[in-house]
């Protein structure tokens, strides 16, 4: 089989073990392009990406460019002579003298089965949507956001428990094996793309701490996969008593629904160890694991041993 000289960009976890599947094949890795270093934890100090700490683990040559628009900066891509380029949350606008540079273009590594989400945020999106599949979608690049042709498709499944975090992890299960399917095809020229149905397309927007503010003029399985979508980031909020309350795990209340029919929406219906059960425009959300300001994450059993009084019945979340 045919050995491919491969550039790799990308920068998060999600990246880096798209960047561990490419370097346990027989392809070879030679450069690796991502985000420059940032500030990160209470002393500010420049932290390295994931992708660029596998790379240097590996003795590959690391380029670090704040724009891939420099023309100094495209000529030293181009003088790597790849034969493929792999994208995976870069972060970086690729323009398209980048895209025609390597000899086979530029392949993306997308988050989800497109054109369903397309954009910053697709395995948020399809959770807060509520779909029940998603995927990774091997792509062609093009100067489009997401519209290149698919090369190849891997799909999984969304439990109705998946957070953002859960769904990020499997789509790294299927996601590497695909990149690598993706690539032994392209050094073989056995790969048919498929163009895309923009008709299709939804747009993945970046996500917001402003979104994660609950509004409980929504349904409880709208807040509900709401909830699940900004779980790790930015969580979910909730205004009570004063208080801005992050709440990390919820689920729609199946009991009761009648009873509390005429109930405002944010209103407290109980709050015992099975959580506590709030009306919504329609149906009951029931939320089991919060976090009070001040204070680490915590199953609602466990804060109502010390905080039962602040979680009064009738008491309204804004």
């Amino acid at each position: 089989m045919k050995s491919l000289k491969i550039v790799f960009a990308g920068t998060p976890d999600f990246a880096s073990a798209h960047l561990q599947a490419v370097l346990d094949t027989h392809h070879e890795v030679i450069a690796v392009y991502t985000q420059p270093d940032r500030p990160a934890g209470r002393g500010r100090k420049l932290k390295p990406s994931p992708v660029k700490e596998l790379a240097l683990q590996h003795s590959i040559p690391v380029y670090q460019p704040k724009t891939l628009r420099d023309e100094t900066v495209q000529q030293e891509l181009a003088d790597l002579g790849a034969d493929l380029m792999i994208v995976v949350a870069y972060g970086l606008i690729l323009p398209q003298v980048v895209l025609d540079t390597p000899k086979h273009g530029c392949i993306n590594v997308h988050g989800s089965i497109l054109p369903r989400w397309r954009g910053a945020a697709p395995i948020q999106r399809a959770i807060a949507a509520g779909d029940e599949e998603s995927g990774v979608t091997i792509m062609q690049m093009d100067a489009g956001l997401d519209t290149g042709n698919m090369l190849i498709k891997a799909y999984c499944p969304i439990n109705t428990t998946d957070t953002s975090s859960d769904l990020h992890d499997r789509l790294i299960e299927v996601g590497q094996p695909a990149l690598v399917e993706a690539v032994h095809a392209i050094a073989e020229g056995t790969l048919e793309p498929e163009k895309q149905d923009d008709n299709l397309a939804c747009y993945a927007h970046k996500m917001s701490k402003e979104e994660a503010q609950i509004d409980w003029s929504k349904t409880a399985g709208e807040l509900h996969n709401l909830v699940r979508a900004f779980n790790p980031w930015p969580v979910a909020t909730a205004e009570f008593d004063g208080l801005t309350i992050r709440v990390w795990e919820a689920a729609v209340a199946r009991e009761d629904v009648q009873s509390h029919s005429d109930k405002e929406p944010g209103a407290l219906l109980k709050a015992d160890k099975e959580g506590l059960d709030i009306a919504c425009q329609q149906g009951i959300l029931r939320v089991t694991k919060v976090q009070l300001p001040g204070s680490k994450a915590m199953a609602v059993s466990d804060l109502l041993n010390s905080k039962k009084e602040l979680f009064t019945v009738g008491k309204r979340f804004n």
